[in-house]
């Protein structure tokens, strides 16, 4: 089992998980039971497909079987879009790197640019990073649809965040109060 093949197989898909999580992943997301459950189930699809690769199986049947096995661990826990995008390709990866035909190289090469497009959608390039934050707000004239600019001014001089977008949610009119989700650009460090 322990052939150069299955050995350059795993080493490529080891540092290619390893950038895609712990560089890319964790460094805007620092969820460190995301990174593992990951990571582990990188390696348990890899060695469970690279054993099953004699026996007549096509990548559609294999992705399938480990899209089953990410339902079921997955389906009682709630998990955002990003995590269910970083799960699919670490599946994918796995696959890849344990049943297909490609060289080493051209399987490095895949595995590299995997890493890169991450790496770009993780950056301001491809969108600003928004982020959403709950405030219960106080002078709720200015949640009127005819008011909105004056809502964004009067959050923007309270908060001194750039705020881009504002959602209001539930109004108390006993309080003269209304929840607000508040979508502001994230600060530059």
């Amino acid at each position: 089992m322990l052939s150069a093949d299955f050995l350059f197989r795993y080493f490529i898909l080891f540092v290619g998980s390893i950038v895609l999580l712990r560089f890319i992943y964790f460094r805007i997301s620092p969820n460190r039971e995301s990174v593992f459950s990951f990571f582990l189930f990188a390696n348990g699809v890899f060695l469970v497909t690279y054993l099953l690769h004699d026996v007549e199986l096509s990548m559609g049947f294999a992705f399938g079987l480990f899209a089953i096995f990410a339902m079921l661990r997955y389906r009682t826990e709630t998990i955002s879009i990003r995590d269910m995008t970083y799960l699919f390709v670490i599946i994918g990866v796995a696959l890849m790197c344990s049943i297909s035909k490609l060289s080493f190289v051209e399987l490095a090469a895949l595995m590299a640019l995997v890493c890169i497009l991450s790496g770009v959608g993780e950056t301001h390039i491809l969108a600003p990073r928004i982020i959403e934050k709950k405030i219960n707000y106080d002078n709720i004239v200015n949640i009127k649809p005819e008011n909105y600019e004056q809502l964004l001014q009067d959050l923007r001089e309270r908060t001194g965040l750039d705020i881009v977008k504002v959602e209001v949610g539930h109004i108390d009119y006993l309080t003269d109060s209304a929840q607000l989700s508040v979508f502001c650009t994230e600060k530059k460090k």
